[in-house]
């Protein structure tokens, strides 16, 4: 026989239950969310394209963006195999776990026990003088002290771990994207020193050819040992270059494989590394269009509405807790007669607390809140400060980085030309060997240079894409 309970009781305690529920569901204790004002100017100081033409960073997903098919499968395999953003995700599902744990306090948690046991007591401790055998059999559904949020202690806390879990989220997101760069640029410096190793190698090869020349030259006295000693200063210069890049270029390999996550396989390509990675121009927008775009500003947002909740949970500690605890079933002194009729047994217990003295706790732990929510509120306007500075940045080298190296490649003509007439200068007798060491020596430095401002301007391209939010957004094209 199933127990019956009693329907007045259990419908006033329904009843109150739900008018208390609805009661919490209106107060809140948590101030109301503001965003801050922005710390930045309006517009851009590089201006935009008048036209309006580039694509929107935010909608355009990496693949469209880098299309070079070996660092598509470089980018595709760090994210697959990155622990960094493999630890973000993680931390993720740590946030979303602690926020159903929270969540979970917001309902009743209701169970169903049996219980059952038989004393002896002596007569001696009896007033009958007799021993009492004695027993008790129980089977109850019971409420586990639900508390009653009346000023949204409870709720401010789930909003307080959603909002942290929404924060983690779209630090997840900021991982991925700047492991998207991370990777993108060391595929860029890899591909730079390919470009520089391969200059000082052809650099090498003609020093030690002219060294062999001269060496065979002084041997029969038509040339001198000082000039032979300058061609040997020359090439032992080109040998310390070649060798001082080599090792970069291992260091930039193995520093790409730990992004990775993996070997990053055959990477060297024939082309120059700007002739295989053009990039798609960008549209900046304007900069309050970062709020939205940009992952890490949207997860300090996120932290600073966690704040603000926490505030709203400090609060209500100062006001009563009220709580329910209860239990229906059926009990006996016998395990046969437990569920007869007149076997029914409730209790219904509410309880109301207050702490009257603790020490300046509650007052400590308000101010706490409100303290971190300031400290919130600076880190939001940091974040947005400087994701405008990052894509300033990127803005003024695209247009700088751009004559940067039309200059460089006069310069490398000039150099190249200069190079040339030093050699027929001495060839002709018009000249000490001297001019055309000199002139070696700076065509090889300018070379550098121009490969190295054609990779600075990539790698500023990539910084642009990612600080306009590059990919974070589903574009809108089927």
């Amino acid at each position: 026989m199933t127990p019956v309970f009693p329907s007045s009781v259990t419908h006033r305690f329904i009843a109150s239950g739900m008018l208390a529920a609805l009661l919490g569901g209106c107060a809140s204790l948590a101030p109301p969310h503001e965003t801050p004002a922005l710390p930045i100017p309006a517009n851009w100081a590089a201006a935009p394209q008048a036209d309006g033409q580039g694509a929107n960073a935010p909608g355009l997903v990496w693949r469209d963006y880098f299309t070079d098919p070996v660092l598509q499968r470089l980018i595709t395999t760090a994210l697959e195999n990155n622990r960094d953003l493999r630890i973000a995700a993680l931390r993720a599902e740590e946030a979303r776990a602690a926020f159903q744990i929270q969540r979970s306090e917001q309902f009743p948690t209701i169970g169903i026990g049996g219980q059952g046991g038989r004393a002896r007591v002596p007569g001696d401790l009896n007033v009958t003088r007799r021993s009492v055998v004695s027993g008790e059999y129980r089977a109850e559904v019971g409420l586990s002290s639900w508390e009653l949020d009346l000023w949204g202690r409870v709720r401010n806390l789930r909003d307080s771990a959603m909002q942290t879990w929404l924060a983690s989220e779209s630090g997840h997101q900021a991982v991925q994207v700047a492991l998207i760069t991370q990777v993108a640029n060391g595929y860029l410096g890899l591909r730079e020193l390919d470009e520089r190793v391969a200059i000082a190698r052809d650099t090498l090869d003609s020093r030690q050819e002219s060294f062999r020349i001269f060496s065979r030259r002084e041997a029969v006295g038509a040339s001198s040992k000082l000039q032979l000693t300058q061609i040997q200063t020359l090439l032992t210069q080109a040998q310390a270059l070649l060798a001082q890049l080599e090792l970069g270029r291992a260091q930039q390999l193995h520093a790409l494989a730990q992004l990775v996550g993996a070997d990053p396989g055959p990477l060297p390509a024939a082309a120059a590394f700007d002739d295989t990675l053009v990039l798609a121009e960008l549209q900046p927008g304007l900069p309050s269009q970062l709020l939205t775009a940009r992952p890490d500003i949207i997860a300090a947002e996120h932290q600073l509405q966690a704040a603000r909740a926490n505030i709203g949970a400090a609060r209500a500690a100062f006001f009563p807790r009220i709580a329910l605890t209860g239990r229906w079933g059926s009990a006996s002194a016998e395990l046969d007669g437990l569920f007869d009729s007149g076997s029914r047994a409730w209790a219904f217990m509410p309880t109301i607390s207050l702490p009257i003295f603790d020490g300046g706790l509650r007052r400590a732990n308000l101010e706490l809140g409100e303290i971190r929510r300031d400290s919130a509120i600076a880190q939001y306007e940091k974040t947005v400060q400087t994701a405008f500075r990052e894509v300033a940045d990127g803005l003024s080298a695209r247009r700088w980085m751009a004559e940067q190296i039309a200059v460089q490649r006069t310069a490398v003509e000039a150099q190249s030309e200069r190079a040339r007439l030093a050699q027929l200068r001495y060839d002709h007798g018009s000249a000490a060997y001297l001019e055309v060491l000199d002139a070696q020596r700076d065509l090889l430095a300018a070379k550098q240079q121009l490969v190295q401002a054609r990779r600075a301007l990539l790698s500023s391209q990539v910084g642009l894409y990612a600080a306009l939010g590059g990919g974070t957004q589903p574009s809108s094209n089927p």
